[in-house]
Order: C-alpha cells, then structure tokens, then sequence
C-alpha cells in the first residue's frame, strides 16, 4: 500500500476548508469548569476556566473515566519564555510521555519541582469539577512550598522537591503516572565556602499507581542498579505508567539496561579520577542539560505491571518483546506501551528493522496481544511506505481498533497525519481519514484516544501556512457517522456561545463577555473573553471530553528572577509592547467537555475592535500551545508567588 498525500489547495479550498463546520450531527458541547470569578485583579467578576491549581501558571486535563471523574497536570514554577512554549510542554517531539518543562538542574542547587498533578470530579462541592491537589510521594501543593527566595538556595529542607505527572486513570478511579524520588543533601565539600549542600535524589522517574485511598504503589524497572566488578551504583533507573485498563494492567515503559555510553559515564564517576562523591557524581550526570539531554541514558522497553485485586501491590510485571533483535548493538533502543483495551492488547511503538532490513531502522506503532498460550507477542502496524519517517499508536479500544499518526512528508513538508487500524483484521490496510474536505489535507493531525463507541479525539492543525507555526484545535472524529464514511470536526465549532465566552446582550444578541482589568498603575485594560480548544486527549464512553482550553489573559511583567513585578497598589504590571499597549496572551487550562443534549453549536460571528487590546504574536500565542501525555499528553509556569494567574 502506498500512501499518497501530496496536497494542492487553491486560495478558495483554503478559505472554505478553515470557516468550514459539521456538515452531520456530530454533538453539541458545552464546557463544565467555567466560572465566574472575582480577585485582586478584576473585583467585578469576569469568566475563566477553573483548570490549574492554585498558583501554578498551566493546566492540562489528562485522563477521565466513566464516573465523571477526571486527572490533570499542573505545571510549572518559573515564567515561560518563548522558547519554552514552543519547545516544551506536555507532548515532546518524539510523542511519548514528555519530561517535564525544563527548569534548570544542578547538584549546587535545591531541586525545584514543576509538576503537580490534580483530581476533579463533577460531585465535588462546592464547585464541580474544581481541582484538587493529589499529594503524592511526600509532595507539597504550591501553597505549601514555604521560602522558595535566593534565601532558600542553601537550605537543607528546601521547598517542594517531587514532580508528580499522572496520564491516565480507570472506573475504580485507579491512577497511574510517574514520579520523582525526593530531593536529599549532602554536606559539601569544596572551595566555595558559601555552599554548604549538595543535592541529588534516589531516582529521577518512576512509574506509580495510586488507589482511590491515597495508597501508592512503586512501579518498578527492572534495572535499577550497576554492578562492576565489586562496586554497585545505585541509579533508580526509569519507569512510567501510562495507561490502565479496568483489570487493574498498567502499561507504560521501563529501563532494562544502561546504554553505552550510560556505562562510560559511571565508570567515570567509579574512578579515581572522580573527585565527587559517588552519588553526587551519578546525579550529575542523571540531570539533564538545557537541551534534555542526560549522560546516563537506559535501554527502555514497553512494560506491563499487574495490580492485584484490591490495587495495593504489583501481582506480576513484565518485559514486551521488543520489534528487532538489539543483541550486538550499542544503539539505545526503545519500545513504549501507551494504551490497553480490556483484553489486555498494548499498543505503543518500538524501534524495528522495517522489512527486516538492518539499514532501515525505524520508530513505528506497534500492538502487543496475547497468543493461545497467554504469551504476549510483538505485531508492527502496517504502514508500509518508506517515505513514512516514523509512526506511534496511541490508544486501542475493546473492539480492538487502535489510533495513532504517521509522519511524513506532505507537500514538501514533514506533517503528523491521523490514522486508525483494526487489529482483528491484520491483512487490512490502516485508514487514514479525511478531515475538514472530501479528501486528505495536508494537516498534522494526531489523536489521542478512543472509546467504545469509535469515537476519536485529538488535535489538528487549522492553517495552512507553509513557513509558520500552524495552530492546532481540538477535533472529535466519529469513525461510525455518516453509513461508515466517518465524521470528523473542529471541537470549536461544536461548542454553545457561552462555552467560547459569548453572552447576550440586551437585544439578546450573542457578544463576547468584556473583562476589565487594573493593573499596579492603575492601567485599566478591556479586552474580550475568549477560550478555544486546542487539544482533546480523551474521550469517555458517554461522551465526556477531558483536554486543554486557551485562555485569553493579561501578561504580566517579571523581573530576572521570575517574580512579579508589582506597583505601589500591590498589583502586578501589565507587560507593553512598543506603543505602550496592554498585551494579552493565552493561558492552557485543563477543560471538561460534556454533550449539551437539545442545545445548539454557536454561530456568533466577532465583529472587528479596532480598540482590542494589542494581542501578542509569535510563540506565546495560542496556536503554539505547548503540547501534549504526558509527559506526552498522550493521554503529554510560574512565578514563585502563590498566585494563579
């Protein structure tokens, strides 16, 4: 099978394909987490989208089950420059479970944690669906962390330590992600005689599986340590969990062995060269750089972990047979279960020889099922034309349809597509859906879970220019609509008015609800409310939609050190650009979609204000949501102030 996706719009196309809305009945929804809310910056009240805690800057939703309960991901502890929005954030380039936003790492300083995972539920009182902080190996919330000034640098009980990500939970309310060990200190010893600690932890990312009574259960790798000769170096080695299925089976990944160059690293640290104590000298070379890159690296392998009936330990765990035969190779190879069904087929992706050729390696999707004698055996999805870089599955379904994308080029440009495979009929060739035309567009496009019912959600991109970052909006796919064809839509367009920040007004037409804002001058700015979707990662049987909602926000402007700068009044100053306009910008919460049974998609049109506060372009606009698990977000910052911005 060749795939062929060349793609010629014309100017028309274009403009058609992005004003284009549902031509079927794909639901109407209408988002569950807004609230009216009043503080220090605007005592008038104005709408936002309760979808972080408590002084944290991002939120993302992450995972929901069938009793309207859902997981998400707070981050992060320092102000996000451009560059960190564009390249880092939830899901990482290579799509698995992304590292958490990059922060700067060093034995000589307190480790600061900038993830902090949450629990909402629609019972909650008294507000539905409010976050709330799930407290996890020791971590404290935010609120909690106590002196995080230059003060605290040599402390040896510094503030919060442990980064908690959490992907995914099941009906019993089961959770699974990861987490890192705490921070620990050792006296220094040195010529800097104002430093008097270093800093390192047991390990840096393990997988974990919490129960509904708080109960936490390790999931540990397989390699944890290195043994030459008589020497034994403690490393923690990696794991994480990415997904759980109602039998309590979590998949995720896990470290098998250290790599190469992992080795020569600690051989390093073994020497006599070494003038660092051992587990310091071991933590340096765990941390990563500023580019991610860590010296010790580890042969990870998809990985399964049976919880036992009550979900307090781990029955049995093993090792997935990976896509290729490593023996002989220095190569760091890596396979990662990312989805289960109830039946327990993984699905993920793992390095293979494509065809068998040994010149050939690549990433691709691959599934994991059961044979007659309760073996697990290797299958590669079928995406069978070499100009296919790579490719990943993401979620699978108790019929046994699995979702994932290709990357590829697509009119002269490397694009993620959305495909979908029926694992029961091996021999079929995989699907690759149209999306807003009757053809294949050239847009990335990636899904990110589906449920029972066939029904996929994910994001995709929404322009078509060539050279510039694209923006990318949330999509539902029902692969059932339309006698078979599929239906696929922008979530945007699916929304009610007062989901998108419309209310009417006295004529009862529908307007964009005005927020006005004093900042530390007593600059007033007004600008519209304004939330778009922009990514969904997963769906519920009944419908229920669980992602990432930009918000419209003022900036604020930050000194050196990350914190806000304040006016004589006590409040933050608004950040201007060059004619000393007010600038405004998106903000990533965490959002709850449920369908509006009798209700209507809105069709309210903006008019142009010319007297809009001026919009910020460029990387920390919303169309460079920083996605995503978790972590990808397959499932995919802040100042140091205890403020939720």
């Amino acid at each position: 099978m060749k795939l062929k996706l060349e793609v010629a719009l014309s100017g028309v196309a274009i403009a058609v394909l992005s004003s284009m809305t549902s031509v079927y009945a794909a639901p109407v929804y209408e988002i569950q987490n807004i609230i009216e809310k009043t503080d220090e910056y605007n005592p008038s009240g104005y709408p936002d989208v309760d979808g972080t805690l408590p002084g944290t800057r991002n939120g993302y939703g992450t995972g929901v089950n069938a009793n309207m309960e859902m997981i998400g991901l707070s981050q992060g502890r320092k102000k996000l420059s451009d560059d960190d929005i564009e390249d880092g954030g939830i899901i990482d380039e290579e799509d698995g479970i992304a590292p958490a936003e990059q922060i700067r790492y060093s034995i000589f300083e307190p480790i600061l944690a900038n993830n902090f995972s949450f629990f909402a539920e629609q019972n909650a009182t008294p507000t539905p669906w409010a976050p709330e902080f799930l407290k996890i190996n020791g971590q404290t919330s935010r609120a909690d962390d106590g002196d995080t000034s230059a003060n605290a640098a040599n402390s040896p009980s510094p503030n919060n330590s442990v980064d908690v990500s959490l992907f995914a939970l099941n009906n019993a309310g089961v959770k699974v992600g990861s987490m890192s060990a705490p921070q620990k200190t050792m006296d220094y010893v040195g010529t800097d005689t104002e430093q008097k600690f270093w800093y390192y932890r047991d390990y840096e990312e393990r997988g974990v599986a919490v129960n509904t009574d708080g109960t936490q259960v390790e999931l540990l790798p397989p390699y944890t340590q290195y043994v030459k000769d008589d020497d034994v170096v403690s490393l923690g080695g990696r794991s994480i969990g990415a997904e759980i299925n109602e039998s309590g089976l979590v998949v995720g990944y896990a470290s098998t062995a250290l790599s190469k160059f992992g080795t020569e690293r600690v051989d390093v640290c073994l020497s006599t060269n070494n003038t660092l104590p051992l587990d310091i000298c071991v933590q340096r070379e765990q941390f990563p750089d500023l580019n991610g890159v860590r010296n010790i690296q580890y042969q990870m392998r998809a990985y399964v972990w049976q919880l036992n009936a009550d979900n307090t330990a781990v029955e049995t765990s093993e090792e997935l047979p990976f896509g290729l035969d490593p023996t002989g190779s220095d190569f760091v190879f890596t396979s990662q279960g990312l989805g289960v069904n109830a039946a327990g087929t993984v699905v993920g992706r793992s390095n293979v020889y494509r065809y068998g050729d040994t010149d050939n390696l690549r990433n691709d999707a691959a599934y994991w099922e059961k044979d007659a004698h309760g073996k697990y055996q290797y299958k590669w999805v079928p995406v069978r034309d070499d100009d296919v870089l790579n490719s990943i599955a993401f979620d699978i379904n108790d019929s046994g349809i699995l979702v994932g994308s290709f990357k590829s080029y697509l009119s002269g440009y490397v694009r993620d597509k959305f495909f979908y495979y029926d694992t029961t009929t091996p021999d079929t060739p995989i699907v690759i859906p149209n999306d807003f035309g009757t053809s294949t567009s050239d847009l990335s496009s990636k899904p990110k879970s589906i449920n029972t019912h066939g029904q996929v959600v994910g994001y995709i991109e929404t322009s078509y220019d060539k050279e510039l970052p694209r923006p990318k909006e949330a999509f539902y796919f029902d692969m059932k609509a339309n006698e078979g064809k599929g239906e696929f839509v922008n979530l945007n367009n699916q929304l009610t008015c007062e989901s998108k920040g419309y209310e009417k007004d006295a004529n009862g037409e529908w307007k964009r609800q005005s927020i006005i804002v004093k900042d530390g001058t007593g600059t007033e700015l007004s600008y519209n409310a304004d939330f778009t979707l922009v990514d969904a990662v997963s769906i519920s049987d009944d419908g229920t939609i669980v992602g990432t909602v930009f918000v419209r926000k003022p900036r604020y402007k930050f000194d050196a050190d990350g914190e806000l700068i304040l006016g004589e009044n006590g409040l933050p100053l608004f950040e201007l650009n060059g004619f000393g306009q007010p600038l405004t910008s998106y903000l990533p919460r965490s959002v709850v979609l449920t369908p509006a049974t009798g209700a209507t998609a809105c069709t309210a049109i903006d008019d142009d204000d010319a007297n809009a506060p001026y919009e910020r372009k460029g990387a920390s606009m919303w169309w460079a949501l920083a996605l995503t698990p978790l972590l990808w977000l397959r499932r995919k910052s802040l100042t140091r102030q205890s403020l939720s911005l």
